[in-house]
């Protein structure tokens, strides 16, 4: 039967064959192909695979490219990390205002979602902002208390940027919810102040963009890399 088999495919033409081996080897070629995908790709993604050392955010501000590049890949060549292998991850085109007529005002919602989702994923540790998005990051009660995070982190740091720490209020509880459905009640919240700022002034990489406002940091509570914030403070500052 084979031999019948072998003298009746070569007797087929040369589009009968293909139609042949189209017919009989599709589902076993396919798998082949396959097969080598998935190979390809695991290769492919070892080599290129890129561990994420710090997470940060842009809000309300807009950088130019010789920025972005001193806030992500120049802070990496500070510490002579490799950035073949490693990467710092600069979030960019975030936006939050009340302002309806800010230009920015339709990308509000999408910003905060996003903003909300990298927090909880543990995916966002500084964030760079003006004083609209610095007022409710503090809000939210997003925000270290940097006092007490240097204080005990790194005490010489500490006291080089006690002078540019700023206070903002965290709303810890209110009543906005039941205000919403009745609107003769009064607004009640309770609050605590800290200092959850660093103004951006005195850092030569800010200063060098030559912005006309002043810029905020700050670091986000759930943080699970505060030792590589630190090292990101000092390059900003020293």
């Amino acid at each position: 039967m084979k031999t019948i088999q072998k003298e009746s495919f070569y007797g087929l033409g040369k589009k009968q064959k293909l139609q042949y081996i189209w017919d009989y080897y599709k589902l076993p070629m396919a798998a082949a192909c396959i097969a080598v995908y998935i190979v390809i790709y695991i290769i492919y993604g070892h080599y290129t695979h890129q561990d994420i050392s710090l997470y940060t955010a842009l809000v309300n501000v807009n950088a130019g490219e010789d920025l972005t590049e001193q806030l992500s890949s120049g802070f990496l060549k500070s510490q002579n990390i490799d950035t073949a292998k490693n990467k710092l991850n600069l979030y960019s085109g975030l936006y939050l205002t009340n302002d309806e007529n800010n230009i920015y005002h339709e990308y509000t919602y999408a910003s905060r979602m996003k903003i909300l989702a990298t927090i909880d994923s543990r995916q966002l540790d500084v964030v760079i902002m003006d004083k609209e998005a610095f007022d409710a990051f503090s809000q939210n009660d997003y925000l270290y208390s940097l006092d007490s995070l240097l204080s005990k982190e790194d005490p010489t740091l500490y006291e080089k940027l006690k002078p540019f720490l700023v206070k903002n209020i965290a709303i810890l509880e209110d009543n906005s919810i039941d205000l919403a459905l009745d609107n003769s009640l009064t607004y009640k919240a309770i609050t605590e102040e800290h200092y959850m700022g660093l103004d951006l002034s005195a850092s030569a990489v800010i200063q060098d963009a030559g912005f006309g406002e002043t810029l905020y940091l700050g670091i986000i509570k759930n943080t699970p890399r505060k030792n590589v914030v630190i090292k990101y403070l000092k390059y900003l500052f020293c």
